[in-house]
């Protein structure tokens, strides 16, 4: 396993607005962002975001707010909410104004252009990358020297294994994991072979979390289970936390996750904050949000950060969405409807 080292030095102001200017798509909304600023002021921005993004965004909202003090002379207040992706996603259909969202899975942005009309439909193509400034994927975390030899996929369905793993009704994190299990099955033996590896699979996990920190308190603090579907940044996180008490196991292939940004349009309209939400979005593409990116363990996008943080990631195979599954929309609608296959194979103790 390797882990790595925060920057030597903090970034200076020159830093961050040469960052910005070599960032895709930035000088425009940062341009026009002065222009309409009222120095001295203060911004409050909420950012709607997904379970294991806390330390991330908040190193980002300082660094951000630092830029912008200084470019424009606005001070901006950006306030967090996390949660399970498709929860945050349902909270804001029902009223939580959020100035941007970044969650999980497009599938669940899509519901809130679909339900609540807080967005156009094409948001997605606004940001490079598909609106994903970043990507990660979906491990195994298992306790120290990995005494039940959990190797591989198979490996979880054994009788003896716990299984620890959020809900997919609630977290996007677990709509991952899910597919990149039924992805496996499916390769190794078709759709037939895949429902039944799932339903062993789902037979193994004793309690669903509501969404990713939440599993893995119930795994690295009240000692739940043998393994730990995680997200990758989460698996290394739990490691800085709790030391050398687990051990990260790559499966032999998993799923390319890539969790989406998104402006509200609607709601920074009300507040006002179109200009400084546009900004902030940008500003995750930039090398210096970038570096962030890297050093709290997700795979960045820009070059330079990629190459300085790939050691830190092992290249295995990874199945898209859209590959694999026909985009979001097919999956949520075959796999996590009401009644359709989570549903018909999950049965609680």
């Amino acid at each position: 396993m390797t882990t790595f080292s925060p920057p030597a030095s903090a970034p200076t102001r020159r830093m961050l607005v040469g960052g910005l200017a070599a960032a895709p798509l930035l000088a425009s909304p940062l341009l026009a962002g002065p222009a309409q600023a009222q120095a001295g002021r203060t911004i409050t921005l909420l950012n709607v975001s997904y379970d294991p993004t806390r330390e991330l965004y908040k190193e980002i909202n300082a660094a951000f707010a630092a830029y912008w003090k200084g470019k424009t002379g606005e001070i901006l207040d950006i306030k967090q909410s996390h949660g399970g992706s498709g929860k945050q996603a349902r909270s804001v259909i029902e009223g939580l104004e959020a100035d941007v969202v970044t969650l999980a899975l497009a599938g669940d942005i899509d519901e809130i252009s679909e339900r609540a009309k807080l967005l156009p439909a094409n948001w997605q193509s606004r940001l490079p990358d598909n609106s994903t400034p970043y990507t990660s994927t979906i491990v195994f975390l298992v306790r120290k020297g990995n005494p039940k030899g959990i190797r591989d996929w198979p490996d979880l369905v054994k009788p003896s294994v716990g299984v620890i793993t959020p809900n997919p009704k609630t977290s996007g994190g677990a709509r991952w994991s899910y597919l990149a299990a039924y992805n496996y099955g499916v390769q190794h033996g078709g759709p037939g072979a895949a429902k039944d590896y799932i339903t062993r699979l789902y037979r193994n996990v004793p309690v669903l979390g509501a969404g990713a920190r939440d599993a893995t308190t119930n795994f690295a603090q009240r000692n739940l289970g043998d393994v730990l579907l995680s997200w990758e940044n989460e698996a290394y996180l739990t490691i800085d936390e709790f030391g050398p008490n687990f051990d990260i196991v790559y499966p032999s292939s998993s799923i390319l996750a890539e969790p989406p940004v998104a402006l509200v349009d609607k709601i920074v309209d009300r507040h006002k904050t179109r200009v400084q939400a546009t900004g902030y979005l940008n500003f995750l593409y930039s090398p210096l949000a970038q570096d962030i990116v890297g050093k709290h363990h997700f795979r960045p996008r820009e070059a330079k950060a990629a190459a300085k943080y790939a050691a830190s990631f092992k290249t295995i195979p990874l199945a898209t969405i859209d590959k694999a599954f026909g985009g979001w929309k097919k999956a949520s609608v075959a796999h996590f409807a009401d009644g359709a296959l989570f549903d018909q194979i999950y049965k609680p103790a």
